[in-house]
């Protein structure tokens, strides 16, 4: 298995992790980059991006990363609260009106951004394809009742997070989450990450390959009887029943759409870059995210225990999901990140000036990925042996 770029000194391990993940654990292509304290001490790709025509996955291939864009997506509605154009316990009625409808008019910005708006799914349900109509998302969220009290309860937000902070950001900036990111994040950095792949990096995409196949599920599934809780679980990956990219992953559609919180694609050292700024305390020598006050309100937790959807305690902070034990960004407290669908992830550990980032093209979809493990865990014992030293 053939693995381009290469590890600084010390970091050796990462690369045999990497490596043996593609013997040991599947790994058809995949990427992974680590920043420590600034500066980059692993760019590592390997393996395939596409196997029907052996494309080898190169430095510059894009990979879908599922829900490790969500944080990224809600950066420029977290900005917007850093530079004061809103504060987090505004109601989102404030800059977009129509949201007040059906009991929406106390929801915050905080409720969003923490997964307790109580709109984890579109209640209604929507026409094949209708996750690539923005306006008819947004005017959808904005018109009906909320699934539970807003601010009792976090439900994580599968695939409607985006649009609810992406919503905001718009009528606030003029921009898209993607135009925000193009504008203010990717040029920053360096690096090539995206909501809506332009035509230009299509080719570079990966495809995607799903362990269960990934084809949409039979739309039937969302008539079937069930209680208000299951059908609010159900429909929030199933309604319309592509919305978790299942069917459509690998179309040139899904990958140009603007779906934020589920299509992101990018590089394994854009999501490091950004996470190593966030880790130098929100801004290093080259890049500014956020200000530290906002940076430490964003990394505390805001809501905390048992959601339904994940079938696990979690821990959120604002748009960013917590260390905890048993899922940890590493070893250390008060690491932060988020986790995508199949094994993806990108976090920040402040403790050590840790940016992390890795994308694959196999997705497995459990909540629990041995090759992000190994990875992390190699990391850290890389740092270990040098303060042995």
């Amino acid at each position: 298995m053939k693995i381009g770029g290469g590890c600084a000194e010390g970091f050796g391990a990462v690369a045999d992790a990497f490596a043996r993940n593609f013997s040991t654990e599947g790994e058809i292509g995949a990427a992974c980059a680590v920043y420590h304290q600034g500066r980059q001490v692993v760019d590592l790709w390997g393996g395939v991006a596409d196997t029907q025509s052996d494309k080898p996955w190169r430095q510059d291939t894009l990979c879908g990363f599922y829900s490790t864009g969500k944080p990224i997506a809600a950066l420029g509605l977290l900005r917007c609260v850093d530079v004061g154009l809103i504060a987090l316990d505004d109601v989102v009625a404030s800059v977009w009106p129509e949201f007040a409808a059906n009991g929406k008019a106390a929801v915050t910005f905080r409720h969003l951004l923490t997964h307790q708006a109580g709109l984890p799914a579109i209640a209604r349900r929507m026409p094949e394809g209708a996750m690539f109509d923005w306006s008819l998302i947004v005017n959808e969220l904005a018109a009906q009742a909320p699934w539970f009290v807003p601010g009792s309860r976090h439900v994580y937000h599968t695939n409607t997070f985006g649009y609810l902070v992406g919503e905001p950001l718009r009528r606030l900036t003029g921009l898209t989450p993607n135009q925000y990111v193009q504008r203010e994040i990717a040029g920053a950095i360096g690096e090539q990450l995206y909501f809506g792949v332009p035509e230009d990096a299509l080719e570079r995409c990966a495809t995607l390959y799903w362990e269960n196949g990934g084809g949409a599920p039979d739309p039937a599934i969302l008539d079937m009887e069930m209680t208000e809780e299951q059908r609010m679980l159900r429909f929030a990956t199933m309604n319309p029943t592509g919305f978790s990219s299942m069917g459509v992953m690998n179309t040139r559609q899904w990958r140009q759409a603007e779906v934020p919180s589920t299509n992101g694609h990018g590089t394994a050292r854009a999501v490091a870059r950004i996470y190593s700024a966030l880790a130098a305390g929100g801004e290093d020598r080259e890049i500014r995210l956020l200000s530290n006050a906002m940076l430490g309100e964003a990394t505390r937790i805001q809501s905390s225990g048992y959601c339904p959807n994940l079938d696990r305690e979690v821990d959120f902070g604002l748009a960013l999901q917590l260390t905890r034990p048993e899922r940890p960004f590493g070893p250390n407290p008060g690491a932060y990140g988020h986790f995508g669908t199949g094994g993806s992830v990108g976090f920040a550990d402040p403790v050590t000036g840790i940016g992390f980032g890795y994308v694959m093209n196999q997705i497995k979809p459990r909540w629990q990925s041995p090759r992000n493990r190994n990875l992390i865990q190699a990391v850290y014992a890389s740092l270990a042996l040098q303060a042995e030293e």
